[in-house]
């Protein structure tokens, strides 16, 4: 297993046990709402059987008044659950906690003006249509229906746990961002140190090279053999210069991406195995783009490197280039073994690789190069395992 599949293996745990202590919450929440939706449901049971023993000793000739009373007591104590009692026949008798448009008249307690009578029926008219409903049998013929709604307490604990849930995700979601961006600044910084450093180190052996390069001249050893000699030791002095400008600003100049690219394909034509065909086929007209010519081209040797490395030894690498809309379109395709799907963005991660050298920055820094500092786009198009692959670059062209 490699890093990167510890790393998916990483957030897959992580969003496991986020979502369990997001499941847990949501149960507990749900509970506590549900316990007092039962708890409001047995005052309402207990309100109904007050209402029943008032209607009894109403209609008995026995003296408890103290009985009525605390019967009384328990109505009036209700001040959170808005309730409705109604006759058989829908008409409203009592109702209480309403938050009414017209304001009750305390001359006249039981008058229900207009307003209040159609806000009372609307709201009566959406309570039939729930289960929180007692029937009170005060005679056989006479039957009372008391409707509750649930109290302000009852509504917002049922909103709880929805915010809940809101605020652990966007808190899980911060956690993530912040993590995955303080790793992607650790990770900048050690690139722009490692490149300086190469760079640095290149220098003195570079120097040493160019001066031995002249030596050979001078002791007329074979010009062509010297010429070619003296192009790759160019091509090194340009690949350090190229590690020391990652990290900053490089100075970005119209090009025509055309000629660019064929530059570094016959550069590179002339570096590989005889058994692989290099086909470049250039858009039709210029295409000229804002861009860093000598770190496009390590992009684009990058890339033929790769595909000569998956080959092993024989097959073709063929690039196009052509104008889509404002973007200059370029397909680098191989014959070589292929790329599994899963990973076709992590080849861009750091230290993925397939090789058994090296370090894996080469298609981390070429997409770094290209969305970074070129504002285009790479991506892996097309590949199968024993398919070959297709890398595609999008660059917006000059205006």
């Amino acid at each position: 297993m490699n890093i990167y599949d510890v790393r998916r293996f990483g957030v897959v745990v992580f969003l496991v046990v986020s979502l369990g202590l997001v499941a847990f919450f949501l149960y507990v929440s749900n509970n506590l709402v549900s316990d007092l939706a039962a708890q409001e449901r047995e005052r309402m049971q207990i309100w109904a059987d007050a209402t029943k023993q008032i209607a009894d000793i109403g209609q008995s000739d026995a003296s408890q008044g103290a009985d009525i009373d605390f019967l009384f007591s328990i109505i009036e104590r209700n001040h959170t659950i808005p309730v409705l009692l109604t006759d058989d026949e829908g008409n409203i008798l009592l109702h209480r906690n309403f938050d009414l448009p017209d304001a009750i008249d305390s001359l006249a307690p039981y008058y229900i003006s207009p307003a209040n009578e159609a806000f009372l029926n609307a709201k009566l008219d959406n309570l039939r249509k729930r289960a929180n409903v007692i029937h009170i049998i005060i005679t056989p013929d006479n039957l009372q229906h008391l409707y509750y709604d649930d109290s302000k307490l009852l509504r917002r604990l049922s909103y709880y746990p929805y915010i809940q849930l809101f605020v652990m995700l966007a808190f899980i979601l911060v956690v993530y961002f912040a993590v995955n961006s303080t790793r992607r600044a650790e990770q900048n910084k050690v690139w722009v140190g490692l490149s300086k450093e190469t760079a640095h180190q290149l220098g003195t052996p570079i120097s040493s090279l160019m001066a031995w390069m002249e030596l050979l001249q001078s002791m007329g050893v074979d010009p062509d053999t010297v010429r070619e000699m003296n192009k790759d030791v160019n091509r090194l002095s340009t690949i350090a210069s190229r590690f020391s400008k990652i990290g900053s600003r490089p100075k970005m100049e119209n090009a025509d991406v055309n000629s660019v690219i064929a530059g570094a394909a016959s550069y590179m034509a002339t570096r590989i195995s005889s058994r692989i065909t290099l086909t470049v086929t250039e858009a039709s007209e210029p295409l000229e783009v804002k861009m860093c010519a000598p770190l496009f081209e390590w992009v684009m040797e990058n890339l033929i490197k790769n595909a000569v490395d998956a080959m092993e030894g024989s097959g073709s690498i063929t690039i196009e280039i052509r104008q889509e809309g404002h973007k200059a379109h370029i397909t680098v395709t191989d014959t070589g073994k292929g790329i599994p799907r899963k990973n076709h963005k992590t080849v861009f991660n750091p230290g993925y690789t397939t090789k058994k050298r090296g370090w894996g920055l080469g298609l981390t820094l070429a997409k770094r190069i290209i969305e970074q500092y070129h504002m285009g786009r790479i991506f892996v198009s097309r590949s199968e395992p024993g398919a070959g692959t297709t890398f595609t670059i999008d660059l917006p062209l000059a205006k």
